[in-house]
């Protein structure tokens, strides 16, 4: 080994430190827009390295939530029932034939059936977030849960840049736009993103819609394990489901801000940081990625993940333009 190797094995951590502390300076920043934050989270991952892969995902998981109930501050809880309440119909039927055509897509592309589950259900309802509950109910291989989540997210890093030129390409309005990405992006992080650069209306469609479609998870992955039961007994150590809380949290910032009008003015303040924190939290998603997740994805489970997500957005955007789905 020569003299400055070790050298320069200690100054590409400390250079991916410094560029990992900076670029979440940047995302904090007005000016930073939300697709620029994720993609620039992902170049560094996949260039310079994320040395501390850890606490990003650890920060992930909290910013996220506390983002999404900020969010809830410059909501009308009114019409947050009413966008929740409309979309319920076809939100269970979307689910249920998202779910079928996934697992045909996988059956027929021949891809692992755990993975393939796992692709299903993460575009059936909220990507990453239903995987992560999903998985330890059916007693996911790591190799399988890796592939699942490395497909939703190089499908919803692509989704954030690429869905709000083609909304106004198709002439969406920003209700049915936000519905569109609602159905059509898997993580609410993306969905939440997508509708923050489309317009405000359309964040608070999307994020609405987004959020009840999210409530589904609870019974999902209590159906699978009630399934999976019949057939052997979970193991006793099993993780417990995670309650996406968030939910909660954000319709009860919604209602405060609707019924006590002296709160709208400082609502609209919190809910402008929960924005820019939700840009962060996109960053170190972007920062999140790695090489070996990259290449742990494989070429028939990403196929059926892209497939199945072309699919439900072309449908979902046809719907939506013809009037078929509308927020209400």
């Amino acid at each position: 080994m020569s003299p400055s190797a070790p050298a320069s094995w200690i100054a590409k951590p400390l250079l991916g430190k410094s560029l990992l502390i900076f670029g979440a300076l940047l995302a904090l920043a007005p000016f930073t827009p939300a697709a620029a934050a994720l993609v620039g989270g992902a170049v560094l991952a996949l260039t310079v390295g994320n040395p501390l892969q850890g606490p990003t995902r650890t920060w992930t998981h909290r910013l996220l939530p506390l983002a999404v109930v900020g969010l809830g501050a410059d909501m009308n809880l009114r019409a947050v029932a009413k966008a929740g309440l409309h979309g319920l119909g076809y939100t269970a039927l979307s689910l249920a034939l998202v779910l079928a055509l996934g697992l045909w897509l996988a059956r027929r592309l021949k891809v692992d059936a755990e993975a393939g589950l796992l692709i299903s259900v993460g575009t059936a309802i909220c990507g990453g977030s239903a995987i992560a509950a999903v998985a330890p109910v059916i007693r996911a291989r790591e190799q399988a849960i890796s592939v699942a989540l490395a497909t939703v997210f190089l499908l919803n890093a692509a989704a954030l840049v690429i869905f709000p030129p083609l909304g106004h390409a198709a002439g969406l309005s920003q209700d049915a736009f936000g519905l569109w990405s609602a159905l059509a992006i898997h993580d609410t992080s993306s969905v939440v993103g997508a509708g923050l650069v489309y317009g405000p209306r359309a964040l608070e469609v999307a994020t609405t819609v987004k959020l009840a479609r999210a409530l589904w998870i609870v019974p999902l992955t209590l159906g699978i394990g009630w399934f999976l039961a019949r057939r052997q007994p979970a193991a006793p150590d099993a993780p417990p489901v995670k309650k996406p809380w968030f939910i909660a949290g954000f319709l009860a910032m919604a209602a405060l801000v609707t019924f006590v009008p002296i709160l709208h003015a400082p609502g609209h303040l919190i809910a402008v940081a929960a924005r820019r924190v939700l840009v962060l939290t996109l960053f170190l998603i972007g920062a999140g990625l790695s090489r070996e997740a990259v290449r742990s994805v494989g070429l028939r489970p990403f196929l059926q993940g892209l497939l199945l997500w072309l699919i439900v957005g072309s449908l979902g955007l046809g719907a939506v333009k013809l009037g078929w789905l509308t927020v209400g």
